[in-house]
């Protein structure tokens, strides 16, 4: 019986190591595969360096289409979108610290009805009104409409009813990824003929948001852009781009330095750290600290990480994992925006 046993604890053993082995070549974070349930900022998560780590893996980064993050001014919020491959379904959903412990992630109260998608949030300066945007209808409506971008105000521990930004912002050519400055200026994407993206810089003034302006050529580089991230400072802008660069193909992260004209330097491109073959990088954003550089990649698996043979385990596990074809998000010291702000050209 003893022996009998000691050959099922070994048997166990084997299994347990082999289900690690297999963890480890996927790329999973073994130290946070069973639930959020740590403490310690940003999710309990290793501080990156100079190159790249997949953000919360398994937590925020967790094999469907993730992107679009935004961070609480008191670290305590981290607001994150996950979606279907072909955006069906898509939402905003929040990770929540309370008692230094990190709760798993929730959606957001407002972001609940299937017949909608609820993506690109950004948190003001002081934490407290959540910019998206969504395709809800602007009106009491069930026919979807185009994308617009809303507001809602937070009450105490929660949020209130959400409010669409007038027409000043919104028009019938859709409206995407608001960004805001310290000072409450928002800078948005629109989308115009032939879905061609421009990028717009709305000022606030006593109380309201001014008529967008359409940003210099600096800005909207390229054949089409989208989703741009304005510094809190205003001192820089990271514009996701196409056509560029001739020789370099699909969307890369390009970075504009602002100078105290309100004149803007040549689009720099941000370099392999973040930019990848495949060409899909279109949300980034800035730590409320400003250490680290958030941003959305669909980089695949590293080579060393395939196995040799395809297995059903393999294709299970892979659907659950980052790095398995669809987008994650990423984090890096922000030390490289300084690198590239030593580089930067403006032109007389």
């Amino acid at each position: 019986m003893k022996i009998k046993n000691t050959a099922l604890l070994i048997a166990i053993l084997i299994q347990l190591g082999c289900e690690q082995q297999l963890d480890s070549r996927l790329g999973r974070d073994l130290s946070n595969s069973n639930s959020v349930s740590v403490d310690g900022d940003y999710i309990g998560q290793v501080p990156p360096d100079s190159t790249t780590r997949i953000f919360a893996s398994g937590i925020v980064s967790n094999g469907l289409n993730n992107r679009d993050i935004t961070i609480s001014p008191d670290g305590n919020e981290i607001y994150f979108v996950s979606s279907t491959p072909n955006y069906s379904y898509a939402t905003i959903l929040v990770v929540k610290r309370k008692n230094n412990v990190w709760n798993d992630p929730q959606v957001v109260s407002f972001g609940t009805n299937t017949n909608y998608i609820t993506i690109e949030p950004c948190l003001s300066y002081d934490g407290n009104t959540l910019f998206y945007a969504s395709d809800k209808p602007m009106d009491d409506s069930l026919q979807k409409g185009d994308m617009n971008i809303w507001k809602v105000e937070r009450v105490e521990d929660s949020w209130g009813e959400p409010t669409v930004l007038d027409s000043i912002i919104n028009t019938k050519q859709g409206e995407y990824y608001p960004s805001l400055t310290k000072n409450g200026n928002l800078y948005f994407t629109r989308e115009e003929e032939n879905r061609v993206n421009y990028i717009y810089r709305s000022v606030f003034h006593n109380g309201s948001f001014t008529l967008p302006e359409k940003l210099p050529v600096q800005v909207n580089c390229g054949r089409n852009r989208f989703n741009a991230y304005i510094s809190m400072d205003e001192s820089f802008i990271i514009i996701p781009a196409i056509g560029v660069e001739k020789e370099i193909g699909g969307t890369n992260y390009y970075i504009s330095f602002r100078n105290y004209d309100d004149s803007w330097s040549n689009p720099l491109n941000m370099g392999s750290k973040l930019n990848n073959n495949l060409g899909r990088g279109w949300s980034a954003s800035i730590s409320p600290d400003g250490k680290y550089l958030f941003f959305m990649s669909s980089k695949g698996l590293p080579v060393n990480d395939i196995p040799m043979k395809l297995t059903s385990e393999f294709f299970n596990e892979l659907q659950t994992i980052p790095q398995n074809g669809n987008s994650d998000i990423y984090w890096i010291k922000s030390d490289i925006i300084e690198e590239l702000r030593l580089a930067a050209v403006f032109e007389d």
